[in-house]
């Protein structure tokens, strides 16, 4: 199967990955409103689903290519219908809370399994832009429908638990698991990039968390400190995550044309600022204008950073690594926004998560701008501008998918056919400052015919 077909069914398991955490406001809102919690408890509930979540991803993290995709993608969706439908069925606050750390897991599941085919894309950030526009979307309109609705919590976790069902027949078109002889000529060995991908991850954690401490206590927000009604606050949040929607797709198409450094680090200063500006609002205007700001830039940021994670490492293990670091930081966040909230208000808890934006954004990108131009495997070369720019095709046992095609929009290689093999030794003799063996700086891809 061609990366190109393959790219919707990881679009989709995506989706059902990242759905939950999209919803997890009104999933806040309701369990406090219906179940009796108090926020602080409510917002547990948020956090120990998205831990959950992040636990699957850690426990995936390099296993993928093993196992395939398909039977570990099939596993999270079952286990997030399960987990979420019983959530929507039960009761009581304990039955509640063990339904929704199942549905957590198998949606990091999903998630891992996504990332990991998403690394391995001809274009990972033009896929991985496609998969945060679907999920806005998906959500944008169940915030539109949801508040009209009513059903207390079990609405949501419906919602969820029917999307995983739905996503399941696209897991046929995923690949099975790895035969043994393919998978011995693989290339292992330890993550490359170690540092790079250490400070990317620890970033994501934290920026991840201030973002989801926000996002966690907006619907309250809105409802509390702006008095606003819960129609209104989902009908801010569905032009929110429309305006997300733009952005995105924005973002898939500037694609690459100035790097990631800047997209991170200008969207991130950007994202702290609506931030203060969210949590600070005291009437419908200043609440839209910092929600909708901030779900304009955030889904951007988090597609390049998506698309550094997956340059680290062709086989994806970076990119469920640090997207695993990012869960866990989401779950944080609600616990985290709850008890800021509580103990210092609304503003002062925009001001803390603003700063902490702030801080985490220069380290972030850093690691942009120093691995922006970094080969992905051994022997490739880099031209002006940091791209990689060629392989050298005639490399034996490399990694299936690592080789760009021809064609690839960040990858462009020109191949040289020439009829003999002494031809090529002497073109890669002359390439050299001296004309001599050993200092070739460029590499010809040869068909002998």
């Amino acid at each position: 199967m061609s990366s190109r077909r393959a790219a919707w069914p990881l679009v989709a398991v995506f989706t059902a990955g990242y759905l939950a955490s999209y919803l997890l406001p009104t999933i806040v809102g309701r369990l406090s409103v219906h179940l009796g919690l108090t926020p602080a408890q409510a917002g547990l509930v948020g956090s120990a689903l998205l831990l959950s979540s992040a636990s699957a991803g850690f426990t995936l993290a390099g296993r993928v290519e093993r196992y395939g995709s398909r039977t570990p993608a099939r596993v999270g969706l079952v286990l997030a219908a399960v987990g979420y439908g019983s959530a929507a069925l039960a009761g009581s606050v304990p039955l509640v809370v063990l339904s929704v750390m199942v549905g957590g897991f198998g949606s990091g599941a999903a998630t891992a399994v996504a990332a990991a085919g998403i690394a391995a894309q001809r274009d990972p950030h033009r896929t991985s832009s496609l998969g945060l526009l679907t999920v806005s979307a998906t959500a944008g309109a169940l915030y539109l429908t949801i508040p009209h609705l009513g059903g207390g919590h079990r609405l949501p976790f419906a919602a969820i638990a029917l999307a995983a069902l739905l996503v399941w027949p696209a897991t046929t078109r995923l690949n099975g698991p790895t035969a043994p002889e393919e998978s011995a000529s693989r290339i292992t060995g330890r993550l490359p990039h170690r540092r790079s991908g250490l400070v990317l991850a620890g970033g994501m954690l934290v920026w991840s968390m201030a973002q989801n401490a926000l996002w966690g206590v907006s619907s309250r927000i809105g409802v509390v400190q702006a008095g606003l009604t819960e129609v209104t606050v989902g009908a801010v949040f569905a032009a929110a995550l429309g305006a997300g929607l733009l952005g995105v797709m924005g973002a898939g198409v500037l694609g690459a044309r100035v790097g990631r450094a800047v997209p991170i680090g200008l969207g991130t200063v950007v994202i702290a600022g609506s931030i203060v500006v969210s949590s600070s609002a005291r009437d419908l205007g200043s609440f839209a204008t910092g929600e909708i700001l901030w779900n304009t830039v955030y889904p951007v940021v988090l597609s390049y950073l998506i698309g550094l994670a997956a340059s680290l490492d062709v086989r994806g293990r970076w990119a469920v690594l640090a997207g695993s670091a990012s869960s866990m930081g989401v779950a944080c966040g609600p616990l985290l926004g709850s008890v800021l909230s509580e103990e210092a208000g609304y503003p002062a808890m925009g001001l803390i998560l603003g700063a902490a934006t702030l801080l985490v954004a220069a380290p972030v990108t850093a690691v942009a701008l120093h691995t922006g131009g970094r080969p992905l495997v051994p022997g490739s070369v880099r031209r002006r501008g940091g791209a990689p720019a060629a392989l050298l095709a005639a490399t034996t046992g490399s990694l299936s998918g690592a080789v760009p095609k021809l064609g690839s929009p960040e990858q462009a290689v020109t191949e040289l056919r020439v009829r003999r093999r002494r031809l090529v030794r002497s073109a890669i003799r002359t390439a050299g400052p001296d004309g001599g063996p050993g200092q070739s700086n460029a590499y010809a891809s040869t068909s002998d015919r």
